[in-house]
């Protein structure tokens, strides 16, 4: 029992990692600009079906993969960058209200966009080859491209505070999060800083997109799933801060995964109950800040 357990803990742990890739860019998003972006999972949703016709066209599996994996990010990352510029930078000084109408009718929109140009029917992604195999960890199976997420989750991480504790940009996010008209005081160019911010978190959601498409169906309405999760994850960890969106979206994926074991009606519940529980004792989240 102990040796399943700890296989679906793994599984949960990989799915987590790919959530956590997204909600990273959400919770870079929402605490630097404070933009609450309904829009984050159509930006997933999009990778998603552009890995899917990426692998199509190039026919081979490991290359098809990587194709997407090096093209459907920065395409995404432009349409966000696209969309902060032209929608978003707009109604920057209007009430939240108008951003969450707003962001909320882009994902109207993109999900009107891929289905006209792909359809309602589910498609799949093919795992690259040497990828869809298993490990064996304790006597059990575990899948190869699941441990290979486990891996690539942990390598974003890093990338990711060496990126915010290490570079100009990042240490500008870092006091943007902190006090975003200082800054702006400072001769920083927030427009340019919100652009750029708004374009990697949508470059983020784009690469969670890529990851998760061979692991299940790509579909619509895979992005309202994923951007639910996605804030319970920046609440959990404190908005603004990444390694809290790495812990956030680590508990959510375990719990959820070890719940179905036990109880698979209530694996969801389980998950807010894991919401409810973290507000109780820290309203700011596990490494949110006091404001």
């Amino acid at each position: 029992m102990m040796d399943e357990i700890l296989i679906q803990a793994l599984s949960g742990l990989s799915r987590g990692m790919v959530l956590f890739v997204v909600a990273s860019g959400l919770t870079l998003i929402f605490g630097t600009m404070r933009i609450a972006n309904f829009a984050h999972g159509s930006f997933y949703m999009l990778a998603a079906f552009l890995t899917y016709s990426v692998a199509t066209m190039v026919g081979d599996r490991t290359w098809g993969f990587l194709a997407a994996l090096c093209l459907a990010p920065p395409i995404v990352a432009g349409v966000g960058a696209l969309i902060e510029w032209g929608l978003l930078k707009r109604i920057a000084t209007r009430p939240h209200q108008y951003q969450l109408i707003l962001t909320y009718a882009i994902t109207l929109i993109v999900a009107d966009g891929i289905k006209m140009l792909w359809g309602r029917d589910y498609r799949t992604v093919a795992r690259p080859a040497g990828l869809d195999g298993a490990v064996t960890i304790l006597d059990m199976p575990f899948p190869t491209y699941n441990a290979m997420l486990i891996l690539v989750g942990m390598l974003i991480a890093v990338a990711l505070h060496l990126l915010l504790t290490r570079t100009r940009f990042g240490k500008t996010i870092r006091a943007a999060v902190a006090d975003g008209e200082m800054i702006g005081a400072l001769g920083v160019n927030v427009q340019r800083l919100f652009t750029g911010v708004f374009a990697l978190g949508a470059g983020l959601a784009g690469l969670g997109g890529v990851l998760a498409a061979p692991v299940g169906s790509v579909s619509l309405g895979i992005d309202s799933s994923i951007i639910i999760e996605s804030f319970a994850v920046i609440i959990i960890g404190g908005v603004g801060n990444v390694m809290g969106a790495l812990i956030g979206a680590v508990l959510i994926g375990v719990v959820h995964a070890v719940g179905i074991l036990f109880a698979p009606k209530l694996a969801i519940a389980f998950v807010f109950i894991a919401l409810c529980a973290v507000l109780l004792i820290r309203p700011q989240g596990l490494l949110g800040r006091n404001t």
